[in-house]
């Protein structure tokens, strides 16, 4: 009897440790697999610094303390679509372009950046159609997850879509880019494929969309004790968690820029290894709004 008692206490104690965190701090649920409704809450509630950088353009930033267990620097976006911002994609089709650059030519109010391209040489490595004209095709061998998916307008209709059964050609979009994987769709977070890319931490950089006709940009640093970035599942999470219904992913790692007016890279970009804003890689692709 005073074995299972003794026995009794020992398991007690073990539950008890369990639902403590390293700092012994009790925690109300497991961040490692939020339940979305949880993950919501969270997202919801957090201490956001916000900015109303212009009418119908927020950004909103905040250093999540333990979240996916792990500290996480995310950089928002809220850009509603309905007061007929002007979004552009300037490029280049070989040699690189800062998003900082293209902004500050563009006279933006926020930029980020596009999707991948050839470190090599420079230029769109998937499909990127702008103004009506193709500029550039997916090039062969590229990884099909990740241009599974795109971000599409014409005139002030703005759209996330799966890549057509017919092809990239069909789209009868007059701007187009590719990126993948694609994270949500009809606001479901869709399975990914069990592929390093995938299920890695990563700084990321993702777009979405809501009922509402918002567009919703995530950028999210990584590679750093200070955020340590996000896997694809993760990704497509957040996305929903942020209020979106559809959403797809962009290129990411050091690519991963976000840019205000005024106040230039908000973002920590890994490309230099620091956690400043001086490590902004050159790309291919770079998205601007004013």
């Amino acid at each position: 009897m005073k074995r299972n008692f003794i026995y009794s206490l020992l398991l007690l104690f073990l539950v008890i440790s369990c639902k403590k965190n390293e700092g012994g701090t009790q925690l109300p649920y497991d961040y490692s697999i939020p339940q979305q409704e949880d993950l919501a809450e969270i997202i919801h509630t957090a201490a956001w610094n916000t900015k109303t950088v212009a009418d119908g353009v927020v950004w909103k930033y905040y250093q999540f303390p333990r979240i996916f267990e792990s500290k996480q620097y995310v950089n928002v976006f809220e850009i509603d679509l309905k007061k007929g911002m002007q979004l552009e994609i300037p490029y280049v089709k070989t040699g690189f372009l800062k998003t900082s650059a293209a902004a500050t030519a563009k006279g933006a109010l926020v930029a980020f950046n596009g999707s991948y391209f050839n470190t090599s040489t420079g230029g769109s490595t998937v499909f990127f159609k702008y103004d009506g004209q193709v500029i550039n095709q997916t090039v062969n061998g590229f990884n099909s997850y990740r241009e599974n998916g795109a971000f599409t307008f014409t005139g002030q209709s703005y759209q996330i879509v799966p890549k057509p059964a017919g092809g990239w050609g069909t789209l009868s979009a007059t701007a187009a880019l590719a990126g993948g994987p694609l994270l949500m769709q009809n606001g479901q977070v869709l399975e990914q494929l069990n592929v390093d890319f995938n299920t890695s931490r990563h700084p990321r950089t993702a777009v979405g969309l809501t009922k509402d006709n918002k567009l919703i940009v995530a950028v999210i640093d990584g590679r750093s004790s200070q955020s340590q970035g996000l896997t694809i599942p993760q990704l497509g999470q957040l996305m929903a968690a942020l209020g979106c219904t559809s959403a797809l992913n962009y290129d990411g790692g050091g690519s991963s820029t976000a840019w205000v007016k005024g106040e230039g890279v908000v973002n920590y970009p890994s490309d230099n290894g620091k956690f400043d804003h001086e490590g902004e890689r050159a790309v291919a692709t770079v998205f601007t709004v004013k």
